[in-house]
């Protein structure tokens, strides 16, 4: 097996990491720490993700998209700030369920403009009631005349407080009577919504949200075709997301470690550099090996899913562990610096809640663990 990265893939990869160091980390510096981005400034980062195919990763070429290699999108999300692959996942995954699950006319309305980044996408499944179980969704849609009226709360949601555009999963009602899952989108132009941000632990800057929708007249029109693909839709951006996102932890977790190899080399105690002692020396080598597992957990996985080998246990596995593996390695980093390890200057103390942040986006650890165990065992935990 080749772990060398192929020329196309260190250019990609370098390309990434010039746009986040030359435009895209600047942008986040100056604004607060603890404050949702606005509008303006999540359509910057967009334009920015989009020069390196970030917005339309799983759309094929002909589609107007990347059509990256699953393995070569980690790579690039990786470089990203993680409050950055908070805001560029959801759109991307947006898109990417519009592009294979919409209709011709929908398709034209809203993809490009998602792929250019000059509309912002959102996803919303999540419920105050329903976070992991699709059956226990509670938003609903009836017909008035040729519209369809929603009502209901999706909670948790990622840009949903600055999004043109969200896809909801939601009851339609069946004409034989009772009611179907069904797939809409809500074009914030012509169907009004409310969405009020939730302040968060970590990764405070990528805007988050609940949505109401009280009444909200959507058009028959964007009803997304009945497929019966709605749960496997979510599935497929899910087996590439999981890694994503343990991709994010793994950035972080990097960026200790190198913060705590430089700083072994230039703090002094008892007449000598601090890497100079055993424990010291001890704590960086098991941080190394906690990035380093992890970044080829998440590469393994991404690589099934290119490769098209069933990659719904590996998938769970990655994120499960990498997020886990690098909330110790930053702790370890924090324990490295000593005081100045807690200090908000230094900023571990602001990645520490970053990182136990992403354990919980696309599917919480316990979760995963079960899926994990349904791949094991053949047995699932999830039906009676």
């Amino acid at each position: 097996m080749d772990f060398k990265l192929t020329e196309d893939q260190m250019m990609l990869v370098d390309a990434a990491r010039k746009i986040s160091e030359r435009h895209i980390q600047p942008l986040l510096a100056s604004r607060g720490k603890r404050t949702a981005l606005s509008r303006q400034d999540v359509l910057e980062i967009l334009s920015k993700a989009a020069d390196v195919g970030l917005t339309s990763a799983r759309i094929p070429e002909e589609g107007g998209g990347m059509g990256m290699k699953m393995l070569d999108y980690g790579l690039v999300m990786e470089q990203m700030p993680p409050t950055v692959g908070l805001i560029v996942q959801p759109h991307e995954a947006t898109t990417t369920r519009i592009y294979f699950g919409g209709s011709p006319e929908q398709k034209s309305k809203f993809v490009p403009r998602l792929i250019e980044g000059t509309l912002i996408g959102a996803t919303g499944s999540t419920e105050p009631d329903c976070g992991s179980d699709p059956r226990g969704i509670k938003t609903t849609g009836e017909w008035r005349g040729d519209d369809i009226i929603v009502n209901g709360r999706k909670q948790w949601i990622s840009n949903s407080t600055v999004c043109d555009v969200i896809h909801i999963t939601c009851r339609i009602p069946r004409e034989e009577g009772g009611y179907r899952m069904g797939r809409i989108l809500v074009d914030r132009s012509e169907s009004a919504f409310d969405a009020e941000e939730v302040e968060m632990h970590g990764l405070c800057q990528a805007p988050l949200g609940e949505v109401s929708f009280t009444d909200c007249r959507v058009p028959r029109s964007n009803i997304c075709p009945d497929d019966e693909n709605t749960a496997r839709l979510l599935t497929i951006t899910w087996l590439a997301n999981r890694p994503a996102v343990g991709l994010m932890a793994v950035h972080l977790a990097q960026k200790a470690l190198d913060m705590a190899r430089e700083y072994v080399g230039v703090r002094k105690q008892f007449g000598k550099h601090i890497g100079a002692f055993q424990s010291i020396q001890v704590d960086l080598a098991d941080m190394e090996t906690l990035v380093m597992s992890s970044r080829l957990l998440c590469y393994n996985a991404l690589s099934a899913i290119d490769h098209d080998v069933r990659a719904n246990g590996l998938s769970a596995m990655a994120k499960r562990y990498a997020v886990d593996a690098c909330d110790r390695a930053i702790a370890l980093a924090m324990r490295v610096h000593g005081a100045m390890g807690l200090s908000a200057e230094l900023g571990l103390e602001q990645m520490a809640r970053d990182v136990r942040t992403l354990s919980i986006p696309d599917g919480t650890p316990g979760i995963l663990a079960l899926i994990q165990g349904r791949e094991l065992t053949g047995i699932d935990a999830f039906r009676s």
